[in-house]
């Protein structure tokens, strides 16, 4: 079963062996390496901050202090990335301080100042410097004297080194890591949509504009025949009321593809009424809903479904299908199954990846479950907002 949006948990290590294995060694050598980089943290605490506080009488102590902060932040980097490459500790890096978004000297001075990361850092070197001469005393003894027990202790330090990591450098709370999550989703909104205009653009300037052009000169033609031969400028006529009847069906595609009237007008159930029917399987759709949703939410999963199910008409082999819609609680739950060969993935070239993205920028869900050999079900889950809501909000 593949699923996106779901934010993977730090992998638990395997429990410790008296065997010294891969991971054990690297634990040790992370325990050996404490020392060391807790000199090199602890010095540039110290420094940091008794230059800065020494010169804070003067002009130039805050500038100062904060440029140890800034500095701080790239050794809380630094460790992170030790943690991570010998202990599989999985710390999402916080976000970097606008510091060049504009603003006066004054207030990126301040905003240097008051940086939690940065003060957080500070704190978890200055008081890693004893700790890392325990560490590495008592890893380095027991490499020679107790190295039958050495996998317990190593695993036990470790366990405190993860927990300083997560608990001190990591970013500062849920509101930071989720504006993190909210910036990558919104390139994701603003690639798609950019993707989306040249789509309509392409269909606009291959489709119906190319056939509205034609329309133009077979009616001009016409127009110069009509009294010198009339049969000819009524068979050009008769050709241009096709070309307009044809233009007409792909200018009512392309809205179908950005909104059609149907959803507007009628709703959910209407419209995936109307997508069942153009595919080429027989689909069940059940859509238990007491109230709209908002236009937005609707709209993502109308068009869900209708990538999913065209998915089903090309390369599913499936006899039949079907659509469940439903609430559940603050959530609008999606539910697209079928009968046919299975081995869907995200990674498939199906569009599966584009719609798992889009989901996720709006902090939905996309849940494929499709062994080899069927049957497939692909669930996908939106924010559920009242549709009362968004037109009060505009």
């Amino acid at each position: 079963m593949t699923t996106h949006g779901v934010r993977d948990s730090d992998q638990r290590p395997p429990p410790p062996r008296f065997a010294l294995d891969g991971y054990t060694w690297r634990e040790i050598v992370y325990l050996l390496a404490n020392l060391p980089m807790s000199l090199v943290g602890f010095a540039y605490v110290v420094t940091v901050l008794s230059t800065g506080a020494g010169l804070t009488v003067t002009v130039i102590g805050f500038p100062v202090l904060a440029a140890g902060l800034v500095g701080a932040r790239q050794l809380g980097k630094l460790e992170r990335a030790r943690a991570r490459a010998l202990l599989g500790v999985r710390v999402e890096e916080p976000t970097p301080l606008p510091l060049l978004r504009g603003g006066g000297l004054f207030q990126r001075l301040w905003l240097a100042l008051k940086d939690p990361v940065g003060w957080r850092t500070i704190l978890y070197d200055f008081i890693r410097l004893p700790w890392g001469i325990l560490t590495f005393t008592v890893t380095f003894v027991s490499l020679f004297l107790l190295w039958p027990v050495l996998p317990f202790l190593a695993r036990g330090l470790t366990n405190v080194d993860r927990a300083m990591v997560r608990g001190l450098l990591s970013p500062s709370d849920d509101l930071e890591r989720r504006i993190a999550e909210l910036e990558s989703d919104r390139g994701v909104v603003v690639d798609t949509a950019a993707a989306d205009l040249r789509r309509i653009e392409r269909d606009l300037h291959d489709g119906a504009q190319a056939r509205l052009v034609n329309l133009a000169m077979g009616l001009g033609l016409a127009k110069e025949k009509l009294l010198e031969d009339p049969d000819s400028a009524a068979a050009m006529v008769e050709e241009a009321h096709g070309e307009v009847k044809l233009a007409l069906q792909e200018l009512r595609d392309l809205a179908r593809g950005i909104h059609p009237a149907v959803l507007t007008d009628r709703g959910l159930d209407a419209a995936l009424s109307a997508v069942a029917a153009r595919c080429t399987v027989p689909v069940k759709v059940t859509v238990d809903l007491d109230s709209r949703p908002a236009a937005a939410i609707e709209g993502i999963a109308y068009f869900t479904v209708s990538e999913l199910l065209q998915n089903v008409s090309k390369h599913s082999g499936a006899k039949s299908a079907s659509v469940d819609v439903w609430r559940a609680e603050e959530r609008l739950l999606i539910q697209v199954g079928d009968d046919g060969r299975g081995g869907a993935r995200l990674d498939g070239g199906t569009g599966m990846a584009g719609l798992a993205e889009r989901l996720g920028a709006v902090d939905g869900l996309f849940v494929v479950e499709s062994p080899t050999g069927g049957p497939t079900t692909i669930t996908a889950e939106l924010p559920w907002r009242d549709r009362a809501d968004e037109v009060r909000g505009r």
